[in-house]
């Protein structure tokens, strides 16, 4: 079985893990106390020197994932966000002020988002779902996507999955079009709505009344015992690519549907080929805003299959949802969980191991632990163009020669984990020379759980899970919204925040 661990820090530190602007600070803070001791002045080097140990927390030690100054500006943005009132969400449907049921209604970082119904695509010509995010500047198109998955898979077959996801990240480098490739998994414990339309639709009114019951104990344990999964792929395209080859299509909306089309086509023909899926549906306006309303709400999932099967049954029921009604109809988020209508979610990163990992590791998180909860897990892969990947490598290769440099001036000893980062930096360095692209994955798990269930215990649980599959688990606190949306909803939020 094939281990992968070769990813390193964004940047290697300099000096004892320092990064060129921590040094430079610390450096600069520091000479107050040298003119202090030159002058004998002992009172006062003592007081500079307290000033510069406070200012080094504050710069250098990081507390669960971000700096002192980091945590502050986070907890003084959410606290004034909370007492003007811009975090509470409640949607137009409930005040009755609905003007357009096509414009989207969603909060907070999905308030942006305007969803265009494209021109026909493909064989069946069907109207693919542009998602525009306005304050992003980016452009996106989701798919949901059958695969086989892992659990029966031979080791040389999962290899093989491992180096078609990589072909894939390679295309979509070399069309210079996508920013970031989104993969989105939903599991959800199966509400037995398919299976009661059909006992209903198949069921003889003679039938033995010893069948009936097999059947109706058969359909009991099955579903208490079986979960549903849902698989999203998300391809993001940034507004200041897509413009320019818009217009080689005849610009507008139209220009970039056509180019991004293009893309999907690509996309679409590696993930059924190199990556194994079974099926790929470029989804609609209406399978989306459906995608989004069982993301916040999990239990609307079977009122909308009962109304399918009624209209399929020639009754005049409405079957979509449309996107003034696709969010949630209220929404709250607090510092350690998220709060949507009668649902709480609690969203943790995963850290990834030293020793690296197997594909079809997070496959524990996925596993639901109590009756309606529900997991979700995103896997965003950032793709940096091919010239930034290589300035990228070179600084990162530069600034590890400079730092085993100073290390052996001052005579320190490397640590084992300095000396395995460096070895990264120039394994990376040498990837990216033969041909490979670069890119800079995270993952994000969600639990998903009614309000009568406690959020922080269901939080423990995931986190738990997430240590089992050999992972860090770190609480994405007083961002558990953006956190939420880019884990479940998929409309191409990630937790990247660039521009276009």
């Amino acid at each position: 079985m094939t281990i992968y661990g070769d990813y390193s820090r964004a940047r290697i530190g300099w000096f004892f893990g320092l990064s060129g602007w921590q040094l430079g600070t610390l450096t600069v803070a520091v000479l107050p106390v040298a003119v202090a001791v030159s002058r004998s002045a002992w009172a006062s080097a003592g007081l500079f020197l307290v000033l510069w140990a406070l200012l080094a927390v504050v710069v250098a030690v990081p507390v669960r994932g971000r700096s002192v100054t980091g945590w502050l500006a986070a907890t003084l943005a959410t606290a004034a966000g909370g007492l003007m009132g811009w975090t509470r969400f409640r949607a137009r449907a409930t005040r009755g002020a609905v003007r357009d049921p096509a414009q989207a209604d969603l909060p907070g970082v999905l308030t942006s988002i305007e969803v265009h119904e494209g021109p026909p695509y493909g064989p069946t010509y069907r109207r693919v779902a542009l998602v525009q995010n306005h304050a992003a500047r980016t452009w996106a198109l989701t798919a949901a996507v059958v695969h086989p998955g892992l659990g029966l898979a031979e080791a040389s077959e999962r290899d093989g999955y491992g180096r078609g996801l990589s072909q894939l990240l390679d295309v979509q480098v070399k069309t210079e079009l996508v920013s970031e490739v989104i993969l989105q998994v939903r599991t959800v414990p199966e509400d037995g709505a398919e299976r009661a339309d059909w006992m209903a639709r198949h069921r003889q009114p003679g039938a033995p009344a010893a069948a009936r019951v097999i059947n109706d104990t058969l359909a009991a344990t099955l579903t208490a015992a079986s979960v549903r999964t849902e698989s999203f792929v998300t391809i993001v395209v940034p507004e200041s690519r897509l413009s320019k080859v818009a217009k080689e299509y005849g610009g507008g909306v139209s220009g970039r549907a056509r180019a991004l089309h293009a893309v999907a086509a690509e996309t679409e023909s590696h993930l059924r080929a190199a990556v194994g899926a079974s099926s790929v549906e470029w989804l609609t306006s209406a399978e989306l805003a459906t995608a989004c309303r069982t993301g916040f709400a999990p239990g609307d999932r079977a009122s909308l299959v009962e109304a399918l099967a009624a209209h399929a049954a020639g009754d005049q029921v409405n079957t979509e949802v449309p996107w003034s009604m696709a969010g949630p109809s209220g929404a709250d988020p607090a510092p350690r969980h998220y709060s949507h209508d009668a649902w709480n979610s609690v969203s943790s990163t995963l850290k990834l191991p030293v020793k690296g990992a197997a594909i079809g590791a997070l496959a524990p998180i996925l596993s639901t632990q109590q009756d309606g909860e529900r997991r979700a897990l995103m896997v965003c892969y950032p793709i940096v163009p091919a010239g930034q990947a290589a300035r990228r490598s070179t600084n990162s290769e530069f600034a590890a020669d400079l730092g085993e440099e100073l290390n052996a001036r001052a005579r320190r000893k490397v640590s084992t984990r300095s000396r395995d980062e460096v070895d990264k930096v120039r394994r990376i360095e040498s990837k990216l020379a033969r041909g490979n692209s670069l890119t800079e994955p995270y993952a994000v798990a969600t639990v998903t759980v009614p309000k009568t269930v406690s959020a922080a215990e269901a939080g423990r649980r995931l986190d738990a899970a997430i240590r089992r599959c050999g992972f860090a688990p770190m609480r994405l606190d007083l961002a558990q919204d953006v956190s939420f949306a880019a884990t479940v909803v998929p409309l191409g939020v990630s937790l990247t925040r660039r521009s276009g």
